[in-house]
């Protein structure tokens, strides 16, 4: 047998034993030995273990610190209700915070650690905590933090953030992955207890799809740490036939580990699969974790119940236990929580705890039943029966020494026992049947809340519905089971109804022992007292109750403890339970990390990507890319040399400037506009008019929303009469399409017009600079016109290239310079790119990126999606005079509005700075110089900011009040973020080339 300790190191663990481990029984492989780490002891266990499991095994009481109080805390139960027993499970990047033992699978290697403790778990400093409980009490934060005020930020703040949460989540990238996956079927049975399996057996013998999902790794429910008889034959055996039966039927699909967490609309459940939890290191292209949407027409939900338990003083020490754990540690762990065992309870369903630790070979030292009933001591005559109530229990970190008992007459005597196990009845699991707003009903008969209004298409069956008894549940989970299947036609024969024992459930309620320090919420040190003050200063209410005391608040989300709570309160206030209520509950059931929601949207897969034609190609070349919307772009061509981001764009810019350069355009948006009416149509859509267009032209175009607010703008081309190509920006592709098609279908039906999505089929690419002619002629055939008069600017025409392949050329220009825009199918755009390349090489031909073609289309002036961001009207963009006053389009009646055409609107200009070297930042507000930056001083800000290489400093684009009345005013552009302020003139927008010659030449 090997060991691993904490720092991953294999070696010999022949002594270590398991002191607590019964010689036989249990469901463990003894077979199978494994070796595991906690708080760095080196400690075995065996394949079927659960973590906690095992340190019950090797004799481990205290395993945790309490929140507030850092109190000693031991293992509370055994399954995902424990609020004690968290753990940091894994390390480095895998570690992870908060982790049940009680629900953790032990494997080989395992790594353990004890939280919320320093220096040591044994020995935490904080636990002096404890002695000042008197002033921790509910409320403390409220009343404390909030005076004197200025010293909440400073001081109470930080202190309470230091103070926050258990464990500590690594800070480092997860290494694993999470899948999202659907699943659909005509029942989904939610539990594999008796009752669960019934259902799922009854269901899958109709025929109908059946998806049996179980939150633990092993299949059962209560029949793995109970037992009983079924038809007359040990529950484990009807268990194993049960189980080859489902799992022999191809319409049943069982889904071990994994915890249905949510109920949404239209029969929707969520699920988490624990996929790989259970070992060190997910194999290779396999998640850690899945998450399921179930979409089910029935739902057959046999979620069990938690047993609660009792509020009384020294209920939180370790050793302290739920009856029912301590069956299940011995039963199905073969693990012994203590030798000498004494047991508090106040229904029949402890007593059975009883007889677990007898037959393990255990001493019950005392059963403590509130009720004083002596039926169940005349059964066992060897029992010790006190009648009354736990009043004490004496202990330390190193578990129970033995317990105070007083009678009915208040007499006390001290039972010595190193295990005390309490059962407070039995709360049916409502949560699934409450999150629609469902509101549990109270049974005084057994002293629970069961489901009230289920969700549509939903049962809740056997413990979840209040049935304790083995037969009852068998019952209800056979005829839950028939039902929903044949709802939906499914006709085949069920056969016969498990038979199971009738076992009779009495309770006589005991929520409170009135003494020293009662714990209701484990977690969180909420006590019966804090209950009390909650009552006494208002918070009666359960939602004030809450979030007053953090009831419930803890990483169990009051499984244990609201019952209790609310039984408390309405004791308090003189009601009953029922009147008193319950919180709303909501999902999820059971905790979901971010990871398993998020699934693989994260990082690079955080969304969808598009790549552009060229991009393999651009990667060859080392291309930064950026995300453009879905697209990936590339932002800059580093070479050899350059130091960073700036030099590598102002060397972009300088050689398409001075010689010739190309840029991918692919992911403009690109819309075919066909038919009669499609030049009519562009007119309504747009403010200038588009009509009257001549083929082989382009016109640059403007749309709004109906608001009258800039939309969107990009190049129209008529390539016929009844054909016109469109481009939007990039961003906005999807949503212009989507604002055309409502346009033709909704406002105007009658237009004899169709509308194509053409984005992908186009590979386009902006070549611009001096020498773009020259580059252009080795490309196209040499019968190609590409002369000033034979292709004037802002003309299209298709165009032959050498070698004979067909492609789209526009002479449209956003850089300022001579400029066309080639198109060609996608599937050549990586070539295209190519031979670009080498048809420039001549002429030094530069690829460029989204950073230089912003720098220049700044320093030209042009309005990008920074200038179009939602508020800004033609005018305010300079665009004004496209407006047609002829003909009517979509937002013109609202760009009339008074504020829309208000004199002081603010409205795009230039800036630069006053002292050349200062560099400018998008954001920075325009305030006038000498004025105190303020709300009522702000006139501005910065939209686009670039380092023009042409300029030689810094130039921004900005909207400003009244702008364009004040070109050479002097202003501040105070940047509060960046603790920046500098003086700037407010210039005309256009930097370059302010008449245009270059890109007409």
């Amino acid at each position: 047998m090997q060991r691993v300790d904490a720092s991953g190191q294999t070696g010999s663990v022949a002594s270590a034993t398991q002191s607590h481990r019964l010689a036989a029984g249990g469901l463990v492989d003894r077979a199978k030995p494994l070796s595991f780490s906690f708080d760095g002891k080196i400690m075995a266990g065996f394949a079927g273990d659960t973590l906690a499991s095992a340190l019950v095994a090797n004799g481990v009481k205290l395993v945790a610190r309490s929140f507030k109080y850092h109190r000693p805390r031991g293992i509370l139960t055994a399954g995902a209700e424990e609020p004690n027993a968290l753990v940091e499970l894994r390390s480095g990047a895998r570690r992870e915070a908060n982790t049940r033992a009680t629900t953790t699978e032990l494997y080989d290697g395992l790594i353990a650690e004890s939280q919320n403790r320093w220096p040591s778990l044994r020995h935490d400093v904080m636990a002096v905590n404890s002695l000042l409980s008197p002033i921790f009490v509910a409320g403390f934060y409220y009343k404390t933090f909030m005076w004197p005020a200025k010293f909440w930020e400073k001081l109470y703040e930080p202190a309470i953030r230091r103070a926050a949460g258990l464990g500590k989540a690594s800070i480092e990238a997860d290494p694993d992955h999470y899948e999202k996956a659907w699943a659909h079927c005509d029942v989904l049975v939610v539990g594999s207890g008796p009752a669960g399996l019934a259902a799922a057996l009854a269901a899958g013998r109709t025929g109908a799809r059946v998806i049996l999902a179980e939150e633990d790794n092993r299949l059962g429910g209560r029949l793995l740490s109970d037992g009983g008889e079924i038809d007359g034959k040990p529950a484990s055996d009807w268990l194993a036939g049960a189980l080859r039966e489902i799992e022999s039927l191809a319409n049943v699909r069982i889904m071990a580990r994994t915890a249905v967490f949510g109920v949404y609309d239209g029969g929707t459940y969520g699920a988490l699969e624990r996929v790989n939890d259970h070992v060190a290191t997910p194999p290779a292209y396999q998640p850690r974790q899945r998450l399921w949407r179930i979409v089910a027409k029935r739902a057959v939900v046999a979620a069990g119940a938690i047993e609660r338990p009792i509020v009384f003083p020294g209920n939180d020490r370790p050793g302290v236990m739920m009856a029912s754990a301590v069956r299940s540690y011995i039963n199905r762990f073969a693990a012994m929580p203590g030798r000498r065992v004494a047991l508090f309870t106040n229904n029949d369903d402890g007593w059975r705890t009883a007889e677990a630790v007898r037959r393990a070979g255990g001493i019950v030292t005392a059963v403590i039943d509130s009720r004083g009933d002596g039926s169940k001591a005349q059964r066992e005559p060897d029992t010790r029966l006190l009648a009354g109530v736990v009043s004490e229990v004496h202990g330390g970190v190193d578990g129970v020494r033995s317990i105070v008992v007083r009678d009915t007459n208040g007499r006390t005597q001290q039972i010595e026992a190193d295990c005390l196990a309490m059962s407070g009845g039995w709360n049916p699991n409502v949560a699934l049947s409450s999150f629609h707003r469902g509101r549990p009903v109270w049974r005084d008969d057994i002293a629970a809340f069961v489901p009230g209004q289920c969700p549509p298409g939903m049962v809740m069956v056997g413990a979840a519905n209040g049935d304790f008894s083995l037969a009852a549940c068998l019952r209800a989970g056979h005829e839950a089971g028939t039902t929903a299947a044949e709802a939906y036609g499914a006709k085949g024969k069920t056969g016969a109804t498990p038979a199971g024992g009738d076992e009779g459930y009495a309770i006589a309620p005991l929520w409170h022992v009135e003494g020293g320090k009662a714990f209701v919420d484990f977690q969180h040190d909420v006590t019966a007292s804090d209950i009390k003050l909650a009552q006494r200063e208002g918070f009666e209410s359960v939602e004030h109750l809450k979030r007053y005391t953090t009831l419930g608040m803890a990483t169990d989300q009051g499984k244990l403890s609201n019952v209790n709570g609310l039984a408390l309160m309405a004791e308090a206030t003189g009601r009953n339970i029922a009147d008193t209520g319950t919180t709303i509950y909501r999902p999820p059931y059971a905790p979901v990390a971010i990871g398993a929601l998020a699934g693989h949207h994260r990082d690079e897969n955080f969304h969808a990507w598009r790549l552009t034609p060229s991009h393999h190609w651009a990667a060859e070349r080392g291309a930064v890319f950026v995300d453009t919307g879905l697209w990936k772009r590339a932002q800059w061509y580093p070479i050899a040399g350059e130091k960073d981001w700036l030099e590598s764009v102002t060397r972009e810019v300088k050689a398409v400037r001075n010689g010739v350069g190309f840029c991918d355009v692919s992911t403009l948006g690109k819309v075919d506009v066909h038919g009669p009416d499609a030049g009519k149509f562009l007119d309504r859509v747009y403010i200038n008019t588009f009509s009257n267009l001549a083929v082989g032209k382009a016109r640059y175009g403007l749309m709004l929303r109906e608001d009258g607010l800039v939309y969107d703008d990009g190049t129209t081309s008529r390539l016929a009469e009844d054909h016109y190509f469109l481009t939007t920006t990039t961003a906005k592709a999807g949503l212009v399409m989507q604002h055309l098609e409502f346009c033709r279908q909704v406002l105007w039906p009658e237009l004899d017009v169709q509308l194509t999505s053409v984005t992908d089929q186009w590979a386009q690419f902006s070549i611009a600079g001096p020498n773009t002619r020259d580059l252009l002629k080795k490309l196209c055939d040499p019968s190609e016109d590409l002369s000033n008069e034979g292709f004037p600017f802002m003309g299209v025409r298709e165009v032959s290239l050498r070698g004979g392949m067909r492609a789209r050329l526009y002479r449209i220009s956003f850089s300022g310079e001579m400029a066309f825009e080639i198109g060609v199918p996608a599937r050549y755009g990586e070539a295209m790119a190519r031979n670009l390349m080498l048809a420039g090489a001549e002429f030094g031909v530069t690829p460029y990126g989204t950073e230089a073609l912003g720098v220049m289309r700044i320093e030209k002036g042009h309005v990008a999606g920074p200038e179009l961001s939602g508020t800004t009207t033609a005018d305010d963009l300079g665009l004004g005079k496209m407006a047609s006053k002829k003909k009517d389009y979509i937002g013109r009646a609202m760009a009339g509005r008074e504020a829309l055409i208000a004199s002081d609107r603010q409205v795009v200009v230039g800036i630069k700075p006053v002292d050349k070297a200062n560099r400018l930042r998008s954001g920075a507000h325009v305030v006038p110089k000498g004025a105190v930056p303020g709300p009522d001083t702000d006139q501005g800000y910065l939209t686009s900011v670039c380092y023009s290489p042409m300029s030689g400093h810094w130039i921004a684009l900005a909207l400003v009040e009244r702008g364009r009345e004040r070109l050479g005013e002097i202003m501040r552009a105070y940047d509060p973020l960046r603790g920046e302020d500098m003086e700037v003139e407010i210039t005309s927008p256009v930097f370059y080339d302010p008449e245009g010659g270059r890109q007409r030449g």
